[in-house]
């Protein structure tokens, strides 16, 4: 492949990535890993090095457009950030022992099975527009974890309020720590944690998802330009990508229904997720 040609190819990647990102809150590089390392070959620690940077773009192109459609959390998102920052901290040391001892293979395989796993919480709500409502705990509350939107696809304003703010925030550690990890913004994780953990409507979940993930990449990427793994020409293709593929979903998010929404981000996760662990497993072979 030429260099025009590879470069063409990043950019036609990295805007589909970006644009499924942010429609569904995956973040991007949840889709940019596996089409650069199954379809363009390159190495997963320049891929995730390069996803990253992507996913800050994700963050800083959609969650301004959702801020403004008043349908991210704000207040949610912030306080959920602590558990993703310190578990990015830890996946980002861990990803670079494994690249070190030619391991790579293992996040392969644990980048499919955690997609994979992330599908059953979705499928209990696949035909649920809304969540059903939940009793109010004790952190609804203390957290304050409690909105409402306009939901343009149903015409109606939508009210919710949040529950168990202290398994959201065990889950938002994990998905931290596979955002360093991994490479990735972890949104699937995120949107599990806000979507399945804490009650929220899948809208609230995938917005704010895109909210957050932007924080957690910071966080990794500092480390992973440590280590060598970002490289900067690849990164800065990749940003650009992906910054107006999730424009583009921004615009078109608040028109879908969510049970059509869900369904899209089921059938994403499965098939990426059965790649990469066949790829993993080819590695270990």
């Amino acid at each position: 492949m030429n260099d025009l040609l590879f470069i063409i190819s990043l950019l036609l990647s990295s805007i589909i990535a970006g644009f499924i990102g942010s429609l569904t809150g995956l973040g991007g590089a949840t889709v940019l890993v596996p089409i650069y390392t199954l379809f363009l070959s390159i190495p997963i620690e320049y891929a995730t090095g390069a996803s990253l940077i992507s996913t800050i773009a994700t963050s800083s192109g959609a969650a301004s457009a959702y801020i403004k459609d008043r349908i991210t959390n704000v207040k949610i998102g912030m306080g959920l950030e602590i558990a993703t920052t310190t578990g990015a901290i830890v996946g980002s040391l861990i990803a670079h022992y494994i690249y070190e001892h030619h391991l790579a293979f293992i996040l392969f395989i644990i980048f499919g099975i955690v997609i994979l796993t992330s599908i059953y919480p979705q499928l209990k709500k696949a035909s649920l527009e809304l969540p059903k409502p939940m009793k109010p705990d004790w952190t609804t509350r203390v957290f304050q974890l409690y909105g409402k939107y306009y939901d343009v696809a149903l015409k109606q304003e939508v009210e919710y309020y949040g529950v168990r703010w202290w398994l959201g925030e065990i889950i938002m550690f994990f998905a931290g720590m596979i955002s360093g990890l991994l490479g990735i913004g972890s949104g699937a994780l995120k949107v599990i944690g806000m979507d399945w953990a804490m009650n929220l409507p899948i809208k609230v979940s995938t917005t704010t998802s895109n909210f957050m993930i932007g924080v957690t990449a910071a966080t990794s990427s500092s480390l992973y330009w440590i280590f060598g793994y970002i490289q900067p020409v690849m990164a800065g293709i990749t940003a650009i990508g992906v910054l107006i593929g999730s424009f583009i979903g921004s615009k078109v998010l608040p028109k879908i229904r969510n049970v059509r929404l869900r369904l899209i981000f089921m059938l994403i996760l499965a098939f990426l997720g059965i790649e990469m662990i066949i790829r993993g497993v080819e590695l270990w072979i």
